[in-house]
């Protein structure tokens, strides 16, 4: 488990008065809590360590968009490690501290309304990131659009694989079952896979989303399927990471494999050639598009949606399809996050050339 406090202007003896002011919200104004916005507490509690881009990106991202817009502000950062009890002790200690806004991407959809129902009960707002939180709305939801991530990796490859004239059928490994957003990357699969006609040989559903899991089940399926598998529809980086060690380890051909999130281990495993996709969700954009709301909720603003799911207000983006014919204007663009010295290093530094990305 992964915890980071950033105090913007504020001590120990700051955190207890705004504890203290907290437990008395409905006597001050203006903001969520009650109390001087410009001294707000802000929690973003993120899932898991599986993705790196938690730690890498969203929490850095998050914290300097809101230091930006509240130099005052304080942010409290936790990562549940995929446990949804410690991310359901997090969000209550959060509360306690004073925390008016809670941002959650919620290791568990379901046990998640828990926290919600909590909050609200407090007069805490809940944006939902990333993850949408079906069974309890919370009072906004920030992400890319899950099921046109899951219908775009997998008709560009079901696309590359009917230009290929490839025969066979395509592995399908899912993200976690207790993840709404990955339920949703799924019915985005489903549809493209049904519409194209071919077979899926399997499909499975990663707990955790770990990389690890995915690969043992891949294995299995390489045996079972010698020959016959075309392709595999792994919904994230890590998922894709492990079916492509899985036929790496068997001493199979890499099939073409998706994946999502356009991790650096990713990109790079595009630029060599043994991953096909991934998905370009400028991080950058949805952590500072929290912020932004977060600090409209802690003014005590409603924000403006332009969508609605789940009974949520939202604000879904668009994502794009990564292969190697746009990774260079995707990921070294002025969205990008990645360096491209970094990506390039050692032996991607000949693929890199090849795809003209200068390092």
């Amino acid at each position: 488990m992964t915890t980071r406090r950033i105090r913007r202007g504020a001590g120990i003896a700051g955190v207890l008065l705004l504890a203290a002011t907290a437990l008395t919200a409905c006597a001050e104004e203006p903001g969520a809590g009650g109390g001087d916005p410009e001294e707000a507490t802000v929690a973003f509690l993120m899932p898991d360590l599986a993705s790196t881009r938690y730690e890498l990106y969203d929490a850095p991202l998050f914290e300097a968009k809101m230091k930006e817009l509240c130099g005052g502000c304080t942010v409290i950062y936790q990562n549940a490690d995929s446990d949804a009890a410690a991310q359901q002790r997090q969000a209550d200690s959060a509360i306690a501290e004073g925390a008016s806004v809670i941002v959650l991407d919620p290791v568990d959809s379901k046990a998640a309304a828990q926290i919600v129902q909590t909050a609200q009960s407090q007069d805490v707002k809940v944006i939902a990131y990333d993850r949408p939180i079906p069974d309890k709305p919370a009072d906004f939801y920030v992400s890319f659009d899950n099921k046109a991530i899951g219908s775009s990796i997998a008709q560009s490859l079901l696309d590359d694989l009917d230009e290929q004239g490839a025969e066979g059928g395509v592995l399908q490994v899912n993200g976690s079952p207790t993840d709404a957003a990955a339920q949703l990357i799924k019915a985005g699969i489903d549809e493209a896979v049904e519409a194209s006609g071919r077979q899926e040989l399997a499909e499975y559903d990663t707990p955790d989303w770990q990389p690890e899991k995915a690969q043992q089940w891949v294995a299995g399926q390489i045996t079972k399927f010698d020959g016959d598998i075309a392709g595999v529809i792994a919904a994230n980086d890590g998922t894709g990471g492990g079916a492509i060690a899985a036929f790496k380890a068997a001493g199979a051909p890499v099939p073409p494999v998706t994946g999502n999130d356009a991790e650096l281990t990713a990109v790079q495993r595009i630029i060599n050639g043994d991953q096909y996709n991934t998905i370009s969700k400028p991080i950058k954009t949805v952590a500072e598009a929290a912020a932004e709301v977060a600090w409209q909720m802690v003014q005590g603003e409603e924000p403006e949606p332009t969508t609605t799911l789940f009974d949520t207000p939202s604000q879904l983006f668009e994502p794009t399809v990564v292969t190697q014919e746009n990774l260079k204007e995707v990921i070294f663009g002025p969205d990008g996050v990645l360096d491209p010295a970094e990506v390039c290093a050692g032996e991607y530094a000949a693929g890199c050339r090849t795809l003209g990305i200068e390092s």
